[in-house]
């Protein structure tokens, strides 16, 4: 049912986008509760000025400026406002459209005066399950835009760098300001990776042991399911890097590129992590099935000695139990305790001969 449930909600929202003119502004997230909000830090190299934007018009006041502006966008519910702050800075429709369509696979378009650039943010949620929010990027000469589905992200450390002057990061451009928050995203993805080799060990560890629960099959898969999340969030991040370190655009200074370089060395090092973990999954599963065939093995092979430890005192029950009138034995005044004594015998030498065969433990 929950299964049903998922796939009936992705379709859901594919069917949000046909038939709908191109440019046409359709939010595909599940969000919708979250409240709007405008998050500006407008600074040089000497000064900064961190505020909240009341007003919708109040952004065009930082588009030609000669500081840099860094301007959040929280809650893409609200696609009139989107597509207001939009118009001021001169956004393509299609550009706007991708923001607020959350299903959005990371990539990078390049316009003339702009560049846009779509990334996933990956956290841990309240259960404890990986989840996935679009964060959009739009680099113009002196300002950068973030546009996300509510509040709450990495970029904490950035806005105590712009805050304090700590680093370069005031002293630089636009184009190192979006560096330093694609990095802040790249990093964090780290601990998710970090996080997920943890719960991958603990589980390789129960295995070994012998010690397997029983649903631990569900979490392996669960495990899984997380992996190639991650993977399709992070694999296309690769080849946006790759183009902006090319320096194909003229708001990307070469200064700049040798930091992107280092992104992208982190990106690999992040695939590479995935790609281990994604076969140790597999190994698990592997293992986990050997584990469930050997417990199989051991039943079958204690009821294998049972049986074969009850087959000659069944037949010796048989013998004696048929109804032939003449059996000299049941005659015999002690045969009934003398048959139980050699049936005895028979069941502690069988046992001994199993233990000596170690067939037995």
């Amino acid at each position: 049912m929950v299964r049903k449930s998922a796939k009936k909600k992705r379709t859901e929202e594919y069917k949000k986008h046909i038939g709908q003119v191109p440019g046409t502004l359709v939010y595909t997230g599940k969000k919708s509760d979250k409240d709007f909000h405008l998050e500006c830090f407008d600074y040089t190299k000497e000064n900064i000025e961190e505020s909240i934007l009341l007003n919708i018009e109040d952004v065009i006041n930082y588009k030609d400026t000669d500081s840099v502006t860094w301007i959040n966008v929280n809650g893409l519910k609200h696609t009139n406002k989107i597509e207001a702050i939009g118009k001021q800075y001169d956004l393509h429709p299609l550009v706007l459209e991708d923001i607020v369509n959350t299903t959005q696979r990371p990539k990078i378009d390049i316009y003339d005066d702009y560049l846009f650039v779509v990334l996933k943010m990956l956290y841990y949620d309240d259960k404890e399950n990986i989840a996935i929010e679009q964060v959009c990027l739009v680099l113009g000469k002196n300002y950068v835009l973030t546009f996300q589905e509510s509040e709450g992200d990495v970029f904490g450390h950035i806005r105590d760098r712009l805050r304090y002057a700590n680093g370069r990061i005031r002293g630089l451009k636009s184009d190192y300001l979006m560096y330093a928050l694609i990095d802040a995203v790249v990093d964090n993805y780290f601990s998710i990776i970090e996080t997920l080799g943890n719960k991958i060990e603990d589980l390789e560890t129960e295995l070994f042991a012998g010690n397997a629960r029983e649903h631990i099959n569900v979490e392996v898969q669960q495990l899984k399911r997380e992996i190639l999340k991650v993977r399709r969030a992070i694999f296309p991040l690769r080849e946006i890097i790759s183009r902006i370190e090319k320096g194909e655009h003229r708001l990307i200074y070469k200064r700049t590129i040798t930091y992107y370089r280092d992104v992208y060395d982190h990106l690999i090092q992040v695939s590479e992590n995935i790609d281990i973990y994604r076969e140790m999954i597999w190994s698990l599963m592997d293992m986990y099935m050997t584990t469930i065939s050997n417990k199989m093995n051991e039943v079958m092979k204690v009821l294998t000695i049972m049986s074969s430890i009850f087959i000659p005192l069944t037949f010796l029950a048989g013998l004696y139990g048929m109804n032939f009138k003449y059996i000299p034995e049941l005659e015999y005044r002690y045969g009934y305790f003398v048959l139980l004594g050699v049936m005895l015998l028979m069941f502690v030498g069988l046992l001994f001969y199993f233990k000596r065969k170690k067939w037995l433990r």
